[in-house]
């Protein structure tokens, strides 16, 4: 079961932010709430972008399979041994 993402509500945002907000999201196509994070990100300096995320993961499976952690069994021989039964 996955937990549920932390939310956090902002009241009185002044109307120029409000709008240049909208816009920037309007250009990036996302959605204002998409838009929000991603400028919350790149404010604290934090990366949120899913592309370099999924570039860690990739590296890190690579690094793992290099390392022999989770080698998987020939699937022809399984199959084979599977049907002499």
């Amino acid at each position: 079961m996955m937990s549920a993402m932390p939310l956090i509500q902002v009241r009185d945002v002044p109307e120029h932010l409000y709008r240049l907000l909208t816009q920037q999201a309007e250009r990036e196509r996302r959605s204002l709430a998409q838009q929000v994070l991603a400028v919350l990100a790149r404010g604290l300096e934090v990366e949120l972008d899913a592309k370099a995320r999924r570039h860690e993961l990739m590296q890190a499976i690579r690094a793992s399979h290099h390392r022999g952690v989770g080698k998987l069994s020939d699937p022809v021989k399984s199959i084979r041994q599977d049907r002499l039964r």
